[in-house]
């Protein structure tokens, strides 16, 4: 790194640092002595990467919850929870004598200054940001072609939610023009699916209804992209609204000592009524 590149660097104090490298060293430190056969955790000691992976993914869908409830001690709080995911497989890996911590620490330093050099090189070059991110997947496409990957789709990671990959394996698409023009004709696919749908339905046929169903939520998801609406915090969205209008309808009966199930026309009042008082509470001053 150049020392104009060292200089652009922020400045930490060195107390800042040290605290900082005493608090990772601490996680460090109890993952090693949970993970230890000699008195560490039973249940720690036998999990491995695949047993693990289902915490891990399930604390980051809690970190962005926090974000999303605008919650900062509970951001706090499963940020460190994922952290610990992170160092939990750093020191499987490390048993394995694989990799450790700092050089999954190294790797991503060394990453973020390879695909920043606007940032990080001799001098800024001035690309805005739409400028940088053409130049990053440029960059990422040669590293797979580097490892020898020859299709777009290939590194596309299976694991991730299905509605999210499939916005991801349409972006990829679309980077060598396999797309629609435009969200107008998207619209008249999703028209064409529902059609299909409704054919399979009353066909009878289960496995034709799946795969009609998931055509729909393809189509969906790339909508989506093409409206740049993120599928998963828009579903996200509707999911709090039902659950909001739901519970108002819970309280409402309840008040009215009614218990279990109820006429689907006294639900369906109280839901309107719902959705009148939500927007009543968006208006006022």
């Amino acid at each position: 790194m150049s020392a104009q590149a060292t200089e652009k660097k922020p400045k930490k104090s060195a107390e800042a640092l040290a605290r900082n490298a005493s608090s990772i060293q601490a996680v460090l430190d109890a993952m090693a002595q949970l993970r230890n056969p000699n008195g560490g955790c039973p249940w720690d000691i036998e999990q491995t990467f695949a047993t693990i992976a289902p915490y891990t993914i399930e604390e980051a869908y809690e970190v962005a919850d926090a974000i999303e409830r605008n919650d900062m001690p509970a951001l706090k709080e499963e940020l460190g929870d994922l952290l610990f995911q992170v160092v939990f497989h750093a020191r499987m890996a490390e048993e394995q004598g694989a990799f450790d911590y700092a050089d999954v620490a190294q790797a991503l330093a060394d990453k973020m200054i390879e695909r920043h050099p606007h940032v990080f090189g001799e001098a800024g070059d001035g690309r805005t940001a739409e400028q940088q991110t053409v130049a990053w997947e440029t960059l990422k496409a040669e590293k797979r072609a580097a490892k020898g990957v020859t299709s777009l789709l290939d590194d596309v990671a299976m694991a991730l939610p299905a509605l999210q990959r499939a916005g991801k394996l349409t972006k990829r698409a679309a980077r060598i023009n396999f797309d629609w023009p435009n969200s107008t004709e998207v619209l008249a696919k999703l028209d064409e699916e529902l059609a299909e749908l409704k054919a399979a339905e009353a066909s009878g046929d289960q496995d034709h209804i799946v795969e009609e169903m998931g055509d729909i939520l393809f189509v969906m998801a790339n909508l989506a992209r093409k409206l740049q609406v993120d599928p998963e915090e828009a579903l996200r969205r509707a999911n709090a609204k039902f659950t909001r209008r739901f519970q108002y309808i819970e309280a409402k009966l309840a008040e009215q000592g009614r218990i279990g199930p109820q006429p689907l026309d006294d639900m369906e009042a109280l839901w309107v009524e719902a959705k009148r008082a939500e927007k009543a509470s968006q208006t006022r001053p």
